[in-house]
């Protein structure tokens, strides 16, 4: 609910009357006197489209100048022909600062990582939160969308202290948030700036149609998501042994984690017999480890049990696996 007083506080500013916003939206005087009252994502989608129109602003008062219906769609439209998410990010944040300089918006990248960030460049006031929380989602949103994948965050920023509602924001950013930080930003792997631009003018055209929802519904496809999966397996499957630690490194629910690998054709179990195997295969032809100290090595309770699932893979038994893979290679 603080974010509808937030919107309120730019009615009060533009001199309009919400109420026919508020009543579309069911919102009710009862609502917004609950401090702790809580809306759901469709009244929060409503009311935030409604009172864009009406304000004409789009960016709901934060600036020192109002941003017309449509300057969203028109950063949008401008990123659509990038050849992949980096060179669209990049565009978007230059084009931003044709909209306004109050805040300015940078991508940068390093050792593997990439991070957004937002300067302020003008005192925010009593819309800060809600000012910088809404470009850094509409942001995180509009990325997901034109990649057509969830944007995995390892770190979300905001520099000011929790406010009373601050698990609001668990949902709303896949990735650890903090507060009171140098500065607002958000940073996620590098890998997923060279995913291709997967949209057209046509898929703009729908999704203008309900952008908001860039904003208050998180994206749920991932396609690094078997990637990340099988990196984690690699190098930490000694600490990630179950579906659950997995889940909650990668900052999903278990059903959702075995879901959204499903999406993209892959299973759990199928990626961590791949990285068994792979490590076994690895064990075995560069070292002269026992057979039963690499059964152990890559997660089998037995020699037996290793043994049976090795064959499973390879067609030969872990022995006859490391004689074949020792004996020197016929000369001609």
């Amino acid at each position: 609910m603080a974010f509808i007083h937030a919107m309120l506080v730019a009615y009060r500013r533009y001199r309009k009357d919400p109420t026919a916003a508020l009543q579309e939206a069911q919102i009710t005087p009862e609502h917004l006197a609950d401090p702790g009252g809580r809306i759901t994502a469709w009244q929060m989608e409503t009311f935030s489209r409604l009172a864009m129109q009406q304000l004409d602003d789009e960016a709901l008062g934060w600036f020192s100048r109002p941003l017309p219906w449509g300057s969203y769609g028109m950063l949008a439209r401008a990123s659509l022909t990038a050849p992949n998410l980096g060179v669209a990010l990049k565009r978007w944040c230059r084009h931003h600062g044709l909209l306004t300089r109050d805040i300015v918006f940078t991508l940068q990248e390093s050792a593997g990582l990439a991070r957004i960030e937002i300067t302020e460049h003008r005192p925010l006031g009593e819309l800060r939160e809600f000012c910088l929380l809404t470009s850094l989602r509409n942001l995180h949103g509009y990325a997901s969308w034109v990649v057509d994948s969830r944007l995995p965050l390892v770190a979300v920023d905001f520099p000011f202290a929790p406010p009373p509602h601050a698990d609001v924001y668990r949902p709303l950013f896949p990735g650890p948030v903090r507060f009171e930080a140098p500065q607002t930003g958000f940073t996620f792997d590098a890998q997923y700036l060279r995913l291709p631009v997967r949209r057209d003018e046509q898929a703009l055209q729908a999704m203008l149609q309900h952008a908001v929802r860039l904003i208050v519904l998180p994206y749920r496809r991932d396609r690094l998501l078997v990637q990340r999966v099988q990196e984690l397996l690699r190098t930490r499957s000694h600490e990630l042994r179950t579906a659950e630690e997995l889940a909650r490194e990668l900052h999903l629910s278990v059903r959702s984690l075995h879901r959204q690998l499903q999406q993209e054709g892959a299973s759990l179990q199928a990626l961590k017999d791949e990285a068994r195997r792979n490590r076994a295969t690895a064990l075995l032809t560069r070292t002269r480890k026992p057979i039963k100290q690499i059964a152990q090595a890559v997660g089998f309770d037995n020699e037996k049990s290793f043994s049976r699932a090795f064959r499973a893979w390879t067609g030969l038994s872990p022995l006859e696996f490391r004689h074949k893979a020792s004996a020197p290679a016929d000369r001609y």
